[in-house]
């Protein structure tokens, strides 16, 4: 046989078993499994968070976000967890991601308003106990104070403890015209009287 000739062969022979290598398909990769659904993913958050594994349960939640990224549900989820641990920047930040896909979210709102609440009362309370509080940030805090009274209605935010009145005292004199005018102007005096 001719050098040509056994060249040609091996030529032919070579291109034939890199067409079949490349027809057979590929065995060693698994199929992907199907992505879970949102509903599984706030399932499995959920009940992840019920056992105490709380990063698994963000973990969880996060990756629900990555893949829903146009749903509320795993940001609010989130942030209801980071306020519930006074987690209250995250539980912020978290909640602004859901209002951004739900600008109407109570819940969102509210975690965003209590949360910032909060965490202004501490800092105030921070510079207060350190004798910082004082110039024009004294003057924005009760600009707030005035704002946040507004808001909700009432003079006082926090209003004073009361000393419950002695049982004698109550007992003996709570069926007089006076008694009751008293009952009464204390309820005026503490609006929330009515709750306890």
């Amino acid at each position: 046989m001719k050098p040509a000739t056994i060249l040609l062969r091996i030529a032919c022979l070579a291109s034939a078993l890199l067409l079949a290598a490349c027809a057979t398909p590929d065995q060693s990769a698994s199929p992907k499994p199907a992505a879970p659904t949102l509903a599984q993913v706030m399932s499995d958050a959920d009940a992840a968070a019920r056992a105490g594994q709380y990063e698994r349960a963000m973990t969880l939640l996060q990756r629900g976000g990555a893949s829903y990224p146009a749903d509320k549900a795993p940001w609010l989820q989130m942030a209801q967890m980071k306020f519930d641990r006074g987690q209250y920047g995250d539980a912020i930040g978290h909640a602004l991601e859901a209002l951004e896909r739900d600008p109407d979210d109570k819940v969102a709102n509210s975690i965003v308003a209590v949360s910032g609440l909060r965490l202004s009362g501490k800092a105030l309370a921070d510079l207060s106990r350190q004798n910082n509080l004082n110039g024009s940030l004294r003057s924005e805090a009760q600009d707030l104070a005035k704002l946040l009274r507004a808001s909700i209605g009432e003079d006082v935010l926090v209003p004073p403890a009361r000393r419950p009145p002695a049982a004698g005292k109550r007992a003996a004199g709570s069926g007089t015209p006076a008694a009751k005018g008293a009952a009464q102007q204390g309820s005026a005096a503490d609006p929330f009287s009515g709750l306890k």
